[in-house]
């Protein structure tokens, strides 16, 4: 299981890194108005990461994914 949460760790700093190595430019653009916006504004967008990513993570998680053993079993 360390494996995979080390996995995941790597992938989203990855994910986090394509912006400012990319595009610096408009990333300190983005990240400048954001700082802009609102607490609540801010905590709603965090809300909808989280869940997002919970949602894919347990969509994706091993013990839930359909194998050909169990397909072979039935």
């Amino acid at each position: 299981m360390s494996n995979e949460i080390l996995l995941a760790l790597g992938l989203v700093l990855v994910v986090k890194g394509l912006g400012p190595m990319l595009i610096p430019e408009k990333w300190s653009t983005l990240v400048s108005e954001m700082s802009q916006l609102p607490n609540a504004t801010l905590m709603r967008i965090g809300e909808c990461l989280v869940v997002s990513g919970a949602i894919i993570a347990y969509i994706m998680w091993p013990s839930k994914s359909i194998t050909s053993s169990k397909l072979c079993n039935n």
